[in-house]
């Protein structure tokens, strides 16, 4: 399994638990951190295989 995709389903996990406890602003941001950095790894390796 690519590291991108862990990374995205980890800040999808860290979101979804942000928003069910008590704690949720801090799992959230850290959620979005998390999605937004695999994303961005997502497009640098697609366009790194393309070359």
């Amino acid at each position: 399994m690519p590291t991108w995709l862990i990374l995205i389903l980890v800040g999808v996990v860290l979101v979804i638990l942000g928003v069910a406890t008590n704690i949720g602003q801090f799992l959230i941001w850290i959620g979005v951190i998390v999605l937004v950095v695999s994303l961005i790894l997502g497009l640098v390796g697609r366009g790194r295989s393309r070359v």
